[in-house]
């Protein structure tokens, strides 16, 4: 198993980097960052047959079985449990089979048995949903950057690239060489996939855009903000998420501004293993 860089900015617990990932056999169905129909994935769906365990030593901060009469309104995520892992860091799991959900204690220690891969909330397939959550940071987590991933040497795909000018026109830059002057939005669908059997597509972990060899746009697969009632993203900055995952399936990576001459405009989208595939545009601005 590969050990990989892991970005200092999040992690500030020691404990955290023991995580284990709540099922040895899960298969991931969709993970963080995916772009779920124009909406953020912002944990990882499972398709599962089996236990859910802890993925550390934490304090019972919540626990629901669906069909719970303690509230009358549904809940999206049916049964679930939240375990803190202090510093603010909370485990969250849910969309489980709560006829075989055991009595989980105060104190959970790493490892121990959860519930049972299943159907509740608003899921159709069997499996469960695994969510962590920096409550100081108001700020979801990719589970990537904590527990370490398994071995994967196949970089992602870049399935498309459009750019938008400001009339709403979208254009081809590997059909189109010529461009007029002016700013133009920079569209990208790229997914990454996994070593594992009945793999699905998956987000990258990274969208780099570069404009003549200067990086324009980053967008980062590391964390949900949430901000004056809104989900924001990292590109160069917090942007609403509705910003970036609007050309669904695709993602808005960057904006740009053309100006006369020959330009290069160059993506690079990168899995959290270190992966990284390019595609490279030489273009003409009249």
């Amino acid at each position: 198993m590969k050990f990989y860089r892991i970005t200092l900015l999040l992690i500030t617990v020691p404990l955290l980097l023991s995580m284990d990932w709540p099922s040895s056999s899960a298969i991931i169905r969709k993970n963080f960052g995916w772009n779920d129909e124009g909406l953020p994935h912002l944990g990882i769906s499972f398709d599962a047959d089996g236990s859910i365990m802890a993925v550390e030593d934490g304090e019972l901060l919540y626990r629901r079985v669906e069909g719970d009469t303690a509230s009358r309104l549904p809940s999206p995520l049916g049964s679930w449990i939240a375990l803190d892992h202090w510093d603010g860091i909370v485990s969250i799991y849910s969309r489980f089979e709560e006829k075989f959900s055991p009595e989980v204690p105060e104190l959970v220690e790493k490892g121990r048995l959860l519930g049972e891969s299943g159907i509740s909330g608003w899921s159709s397939r069997k499996g469960f949903y695994f969510q962590l959550l920096d409550r100081k940071e108001r700020r979801w987590i990719n589970p990537f950057m904590i527990i370490t991933p398994t071995e994967d040497i196949r970089p992602p795909s870049i399935i498309s690239v459009r750019l938008r000018d400001t009339q709403g026109n979208i254009f081809d830059p590997s059909q189109t060489r010529n461009f007029s002057q002016g700013r133009y939005y920079v569209i990208v669908n790229a997914i990454d996939t996994m070593l594992t059997p009945n793999e699905s597509p998956l987000a990258p972990y990274r969208i780099i855009c570069s404009l003549n060899g200067s990086e324009i746009g980053v967008l980062n697969f590391e964390t949900y903000s949430v901000r004056d009632g809104f989900l924001m993203i990292y590109r160069n900055g917090l942007v609403p998420v509705r910003q970036v995952y609007a050309p669904y399936p695709a993602y808005e990576v960057a904006e740009l501004w053309f100006s006369r001459g020959q330009t290069t405009l160059e993506i690079i989208a990168q899995d959290i293993a270190g992966n990284s595939r390019n595609v490279i545009y030489r273009l003409i601005v009249e």
